[in-house]
């Protein structure tokens, strides 16, 4: 079945890329999540005035991919302890954030999401909450870093073709 969800984890250059990669990921795009505004510009969102977070929105089949896999590929590039930073970029348009239309996706989500602050051993620093609204960013933002491949990133490069060691076991 087709699902869609909303991970904000810092740039979004770098998650959609990470993302992309990924069989059973149909579709990606970076945009505005959770903010106060309407159709805020990239600038309005950097300014951290808007209240907008950084997010890709990625549409899935999740009979290829279930949503528990996705999420834990998403909090092996995240460092989900981390309030309102994200490598270098810092800010509340950088925090991170799982948020979802489908209230049915909420289990699958809590389960990794307890799982991994289990392991943390405290609370995360993830938001898990209804989408409020998306808005999708400029289109120089989508794909950045297919169309500017040396282009800046807080994602270890390696992370881009995890899938295909782990696709060789």
């Amino acid at each position: 079945m087709i699902q869609t969800i909303y991970l904000a984890g810092g740039c979004f250059w770098g998650l959609q890329k990470f993302l992309d990669q990924f069989d059973g990921v149909l579709e990606t795009e970076t945009g505005y999540a959770n903010g106060r505004t309407i159709k805020p510009t990239y600038e309005e969102v950097k300014s951290q005035r808007t209240g907008h977070t950084e997010t890709v929105k990625v549409a899935y089949d999740d009979d290829v991919l279930p949503t528990g896999q996705l999420l834990d590929y998403y909090f092996m590039v995240i460092d989900p302890l981390s309030v309102n930073k994200q490598g270098e970029d810092e800010g509340i348009n950088y925090r991170t954030g799982i948020y979802y239309e489908d209230p049915a996706l909420l289990t699958d989500i809590r389960k990794v999401v307890n799982h991994v602050a289990e392991k943390a051993g405290r609370p995360l620093a993830v938001e898990v909450r209804p989408l409020q609204n998306f808005f999708t960013a400029e289109e120089y933002h989508q794909k950045y870093l297919d169309k500017n491949p040396g282009g800046y990133c807080h994602i270890n490069p390696a992370m881009m073709h995890i899938h295909e060691r782990i696709k060789k076991g």
